[in-house]
């Protein structure tokens, strides 16, 4: 057998290994003996015996054992000199200098997990805060990014913005030294209450996700909570194209609780007018805005209640050059072009014809393509009837050209009629020289009849002269008729110089004093 001793005394680690090794009586040391077998023969080689001693030293500084005056003793790790302890209560000074210390907040602890800080696990969420009591009140105002299309085919717009809630729900209030918020991420809004807005008349919307959701909460230590998101919304705009292109359209977003009724829960606007907010360089190509404004009121429905439900109206007023280069200025010299045909000699019947098809074609052509981009609506827009009576105008020219046409047919027939019988008369009264005329004439003329020009003017109306010469010859001839008939159809065209571009003139002016 063989024993070996410990040393408990309280003290260096030098000071209690002597002990330990020559332990004498009546010293501030104080030693138990440990025994441990060693076999049965009693020898035990002394590298044995260290080994023991240094485990039996181990397991006791690990155990926390105390000695009997009550002390602790201590493992070797934690024995540390004077010098070891002076230099950490300088760093430690030096780390807690003003200018990095800041005084500890549960809301910026490393560490505390926020639905612990905020006791969600402690609540039921799926309840509106105060439930049982009165409404909640949810403040709202929005951000308005952009207006991004108007299509008055579909009668709809497409806003971009930055949609905001405020309320108060007494179950997310915290302690805060100094009264600072917290903000997380879309992660916390599934686990609390929010309210559950909506777009009425919206044909859809997203909450932008790139590169994560788009969604702030912020939660204030007396519970006060804000709840921002990012949403593009395609809402409906019901049109009144009577006026189009020169209309203007107040287009509305309406914002409501899809679930609460207002006494649940009452919308507003937080602070008005002032509640909505544009960003100054939103432009349109079409339109120019000329006013945002908000206004609240309820809506009914049968089945489940009055709702509280908020808007969001602008004004818009459209662009006219864009239609005056693309439809106006194109009818317009679509008539001016129809009117040349009055100049036009009316025996010119290729020149004349196609002029006034291409101008009704062309016109047509306007026509189709401004309807071909607008909805279907049942009643007539301003710039329909500005293409509609551009083209009466177009096509009356080419009424016109043939009215002048028929009569000057009709005066032909009967001036060859005239013609024959005047021959048969003056051939027998004077022979030579009705042969000698009637060579010269020319019987497929309808003007001049081979007469050339003097001072560089036709004689159009022989026929009528040589009537009244041949008067006095063979008597008194009837020719005034003709010769009225004559002059009616150059009337036609001389007239139309003067009717046709006034009327079309008069016409613009009612129609820009009452549309503009």
């Amino acid at each position: 057998m063989y024993s070996f001793s410990l040393c408990l005394r309280r003290g260096t680690c030098a000071e209690r290994a002597s002990c330990a090794q020559q332990p004498t009586p009546g010293a501030a040391c104080c030693c138990e003996t440990v025994w441990g077998g060693l076999g049965t023969e009693g020898t035990m080689h002394t590298d044995v015996v260290l080994i023991n001693l240094v485990l039996v030293l181990w397991m006791l500084g690990v155990s926390g054992m105390t000695s009997p005056r009550g002390q602790t003793l201590e493992p070797h790790r934690h024995c540390r000199s004077k010098r070891e302890m002076s230099l950490m209560q300088e760093s430690g000074r030096k780390i807690g200098s003003p200018i990095f210390k800041r005084s500890p907040d549960m809301t910026k602890a490393w560490g505390t997990k926020s639905e612990q800080l905020l006791r969600i696990d402690d609540h039921d969420f799926t309840m509106r805060p105060g439930f049982g009591g009165p409404a909640v009140p949810v403040g709202v105002d929005v951000q308005v990014e952009s207006l991004d299309a108007i299509s008055e085919v579909d009668m709809d717009f497409t806003m971009t913005l930055y949609l905001r809630h405020y309320w108060k729900d007494e179950r997310l209030s915290f302690r805060s030294n100094k009264n600072q918020s917290m903000t997380f991420d879309g992660r916390l809004v599934k686990k609390i209450w929010v309210p559950d807005m909506f777009f009425v008349h919206s044909k859809k919307s997203f909450t932008h996700d790139t590169t994560t959701d788009n969604v702030m909460l912020r939660v204030y230590p007396d519970g006060k909570v804000l709840y921002s998101l990012r949403v593009t919304v395609t809402s409906m705009c019901s049109m009144d194209l009577s006026r189009f292109p020169l209309d203007t359209q107040t287009c509305s977003l309406e914002i409501e609780s899809y679930a609460y009724t207002d006494d649940d829960l009452m919308l507003y606007w937080k602070e008005g007018n002032r509640s909505l907010n544009t960003d100054e360089r939103i432009s349109l190509s079409q339109f120019l805005i000329q006013e945002f404004h908000t206004t609240s009121r309820l809506a009914f429905y049968s089945s489940t209640g009055w709702y509280n439900r908020l808007y969001i109206n602008f004004t818009l007023r459209r662009h006219i050059f864009f239609f005056l280069l693309q439809t106006y200025f194109p009818a317009t010299l679509m008539v001016m072009l129809s009117w040349v045909s009055f100049w036009i000699d009316r025996r010119a019947v290729p020149a004349r014809v196609p002029l006034g098809i291409t101008t009704v074609l062309t016109m047509s052509t306007i026509i189709t393509g401004v309807n071909a981009s607008m909805p279907r609506v049942s009643y007539i827009k301003a710039v329909d009837i500005y293409l509609w009576v551009s083209f009466v105008f177009v096509f009356l020219s080419v009424i016109e050209y043939a009215a002048v046409n028929y009569l000057s047919t009709l005066q032909e027939r009967k001036e060859r009629k005239l013609r024959e019988r005047l021959l048969c008369t003056c051939g027998m009264s004077h022979p030579g020289m009705m042969s000698v005329s009637y060579s010269e004439m020319d019987v497929n003329t309808t003007g001049n009849y081979g007469i050339p020009e003097e001072n560089g003017v036709k004689r159009e109306r022989m026929l009528v002269q040589l009537a009244m010469g041949t008067d006095q010859v063979t008597g008194h001839v009837n020719s005034g008729s003709y010769s009225d008939a004559w002059i009616d159809t150059h009337v036609i065209d001389k007239y139309s110089r003067v009717i046709f571009p006034g009327s079309y003139i008069l016409f613009n002016i009612i129609y820009w004093s009452i549309y503009s």
